[in-house]
């Protein structure tokens, strides 16, 4: 398996993204400039976190448009597994491979901190390896993380089992108080309708080692190994 991870002008976890693949998997990964037009031979593709183009228009909305996009959406259009983190996530989100749109935290700040997650579907390439409704506890970073949609569309991503992970407290509720950005439903990550495509605002990549708190991201990563042995 051959991992492609995007670097954008502004992207910050570029580099901790190809370490999990090469340090954590031990797979070949290897780094996409925006301005390529070519994957490189890559099976899967990840759009790291960071500030792609400093988020001066709306985060995510001029990295969409980078010639690198136009390989990505076509790898996802054939089935080819992507996951968007982060600045990733409002990337994918621009780039109409995911549901929704992704605003300004409800609180009109940054928020960096620890979270807790439930796993809500594992019928995706990324969640594979992980058990329905496990808690996963994994960082956040973002400004503009607040997800949203129209109450119909809503309906239909729960309905499809679009919802891939929700903000929840220790016991598992999905209450306000676990929300840290005012996601609707307490959204924190959803799926394309195959399961192939993901997006997440906590950072996977950074909860590897027990030195950076949590190692439950790894469970993201080794779902990932079932594409090697299919």
């Amino acid at each position: 398996m051959k991992v492609g991870v995007v670097s954008f002008p502004g992207s910050n976890c570029d580099e901790d993204a190809l370490l999990a693949i090469v340090e954590q998997l031990h797979e070949q990964a290897v780094m996409l400039w925006h301005k390529d037009h070519d994957l490189q031979g890559a099976d899967v593709v990840i759009l790291p976190g960071g500030f792609s183009y400093g988020d001066y228009l709306r985060s995510g909305a001029i990295a969409r448009f980078s010639p690198i996009m136009q390989e990505v959406v076509a790898h996802a259009r054939k089935g080819g597994p992507v996951i968007g983190i982060c600045n990733g996530f409002q990337i994918a989100v621009e780039a109409g491979l995911l549901p929704g749109a992704l605003l300004r935290n409800e609180s009109l700040q940054f928020r960096s901190l620890p979270v807790t997650l439930r796993v809500e579907s594992t019928a995706t390439v990324f969640t594979s390896a992980a058990a329905k409704g496990a808690l996963l506890t994994m960082p956040i970073a973002h400004g503009d993380g607040r997800f949203v949609a129209g109450p119909e569309e809503l309906d239909r991503i729960e309905g499809e089992g679009q919802v891939a992970f929700r903000y929840v407290d220790a016991t598992g509720a999905a209450t306000a108080a676990a929300n840290p950005n005012g996601s609707m439903r307490n959204i924190a990550g959803v799926t394309n309708r195959t399961g192939t495509v993901v997006g997440m605002m906590p950072h996977p990549e950074r909860a590897l080692e027990p030195l950076l708190g949590s190692t439950d991201g790894k469970v993201l990563f080794e779902s990932l190994l079932s594409l090697t042995k299919a």
